[in-house]
């Protein structure tokens, strides 16, 4: 069954663009992964130094390989990010 992931961040102060541009070819990366449906990354337009990530991967078994996968790559700067990551995960039902 698929699996929708949001995926909420905060960038250290005035970091919103750098900690984005951080992620760019990350996402490339993840985005040519099997399973991988959606991977992109928002930046708000009300606040910059928030961001959420949208995951949409097409099974349990695809998330589970891309998180053995995101063990080997190396982590993004953690001074551009400040506070607690929150994820939350959902059962992809198409309502329409």
């Amino acid at each position: 069954m698929a699996v929708r992931l949001i995926i909420n961040i905060t960038a250290a102060p005035g970091r919103g663009a750098e900690l984005a541009a951080a992620y760019r070819e990350r996402c490339l990366d993840v985005q040519k992964e099997d399973g991988c449906i959606q991977f992109e990354l928002f930046q708000s337009t009300l606040d910059p130094d928030k961001l959420v990530f949208l995951e949409h991967w097409a099974s349990d078994e695809a998330l589970a390989a891309h998180s053995e996968l995101n063990k080997t790559r190396p982590s993004i700067n953690p001074e551009l990010r400040t506070g607690e990551t929150v994820r939350e995960d959902y059962v992809y039902a198409r309502t329409r």
